[in-house]
């Protein structure tokens, strides 16, 4: 893949919103470069940070989610086009929002925070969701941000409460003779009968049609979705489930989580909260979610251990990484970024660590975890189920690659962790994002820093 004039352009875009100017030679050391001039773009003051970025892969167009504003910009980062949305009154306490029905609380005007961008290729449209009135997303055409449709009249229409950049990711699946399917992951912020903490919903062709982002199946027993129990804050008041990436591979959604958990440290008897990072596996084709799988995930070098996961993306293998890891150059790589420990989820530790994952691998561990379940061997093994000593139950049935679960053991969690394979530490500038791409059969990663630096 050869960096276009459009990818370097955002390149230097996310380098700025990183604040970076600097690129760190791994191996030998060389003088420095002349200082180049990097595109760059800083919107207005008054709006805050930026949240969400997409680039369009077939223009090169930029849209970036700010507060109160979505922009359009050339490849160049020249503005193209604006849309406001907001502020507006509103008041977190109030559900339904008060565009829905009256509300009791007192309402001031408010900011909307951009929480999820994505692109709608198939029908040429943005995703757009905020963080005002519960949060609800607004369909925008590409070509100018002109406002196709806003649903809120539903109570599926709102998405999640929290008002934080960073607590929503949604994947879009797409076909070619029906409508997508969008899946959203989202922090519910101890509202579970609110919202499901993932969900699958419908993407109707006409943005304004009485099915948008309802949930893909829906009775009175069976719905596309994953609720968090409300026993479960008994436990842990303040448990959450905080998605930090999401992508599809083959017949399978994944999302890469951060979790609080109760555990007992070796020679204690009492318990204490920790995070744990799980990668989270669904079936595309699965509207009852009997497929969800959950699986620890971690990194470990020189006895030290990673478990706080930063940021991660999905790239290729490429031809001379592939061979060092006896897979195939088109197999899916993860590469993440952890920080040190299990204890810290909102001030991280700056010790990090790049690892990478063979997605192969994972998806080999959760079909040893569904074989031994379904021979009747273990528990669900759920920490965020209050009753974590669910038996399997053993049914005779083949479980491949694909196998996509049944209205027994589900959901279901791997209690091993799959340790991913530590390529680049770093001790005192943590790093918290990454990007990885395949350049003449070499894998190549850029991963920002906390302070701003950009390293390739």
């Amino acid at each position: 893949l050869i960096m276009s004039p459009a990818m370097w352009k955002w390149t230097c875009l996310v380098s700025h919103l990183l604040l970076s100017t600097t690129v760190s030679p791994i191996g030998r050391q060389q003088p420095p470069h002349p200082k180049r001039p990097f595109i760059t773009f800083a919107g207005e003051q008054a709006e805050g940070n930026f949240n969400h970025l997409v680039v369009d892969e077939r223009t090169g167009h930029i849209y970036l989610g700010a507060v109160n504003r979505i922009y359009k910009l050339s490849s160049d980062l020249k503005v193209l086009v604006t849309h406001e949305t907001g502020p507006d009154d509103d008041n977190p306490k109030c559900y339904p929002p008060r565009i829905v029905q009256t509300c009791n609380e007192p309402l001031t005007p408010t900011n909307n925070i951009n929480k999820m961008l994505l692109i709608d290729y198939k029908e040429n449209r943005l995703i757009a969701c905020g963080s005002l009135y519960q949060g609800i997303c607004k369909l925008l055409r590409l070509d100018d941000l002109f406002k196709l449709g806003e649903p809120f009249h539903k109570k599926e229409h709102y998405l999640s409460g929290v008002n934080e950049s960073g607590s929503v990711f949604g994947v879009i699946v797409s076909y070619s003779n029906m409508d997508d399917k969008l899946f959203i992951a989202t922090a519910v912020d101890g509202k579970p009968e609110y919202f499901p903490t993932i969900s699958s919903r419908k993407l109707t062709k006409n943005s304004e049609a009485d099915g948008m982002f309802a949930y893909v199946f829906h009775d009175e027993f069976v719905a596309s979705m994953i609720k968090i129990p409300s026993d479960t804050f008994t436990i842990i008041p303040d448990f959450d489930i905080y998605y930090i990436y999401g992508f599809s591979s083959g017949n399978f959604v994944y999302f890469l989580t951060l979790q609080p958990e109760m555990i007992s440290p070796p020679g204690s008897t009492t318990k204490e909260q920790v995070y744990t990072s799980k990668l989270v596996r669904l079936c595309k084709e699965d509207t009852a979610f009997n497929s969800y799988v959950e699986v620890p995930i971690g990194c470990e070098k020189n006895g030290v251990e990673y478990r706080l996961l930063q940021a991660a993306y999905l790239s290729k293998a490429g031809a001379i990484l592939a061979r060092s890891l006896g897979v195939g150059p088109e197999d899916d790589i993860l590469f993440t970024v952890f920080s040190k420990g299990q204890k810290r989820k909102m001030k991280s530790l700056d010790e990090s660590a790049l690892c990478i994952f063979v997605l192969k691998n994972i998806n080999d561990r959760i079909k040893d975890r569904l074989q031994s379940c379904y021979r009747g061997e273990g528990t669900l093994d759920l920490a965020w189920l209050k009753v974590k000593d669910i038996p399997c139950s053993s049914a005779l049935l083949t479980i491949d690659d694909n196998f996509c679960g049944l209205d027994m053991n589900a959901p279901l969690g791997v209690s091993s962790m799959v340790r991913g394979l530590p390529i680049f530490t770093e001790d005192g500038d943590r790093m918290t994002s990454v990007i990885a791409y395949v350049y003449k059969n070499h894998s190549l990663a850029f991963v920002g820093t906390k302070s701003g630096k950009l390293k390739k």
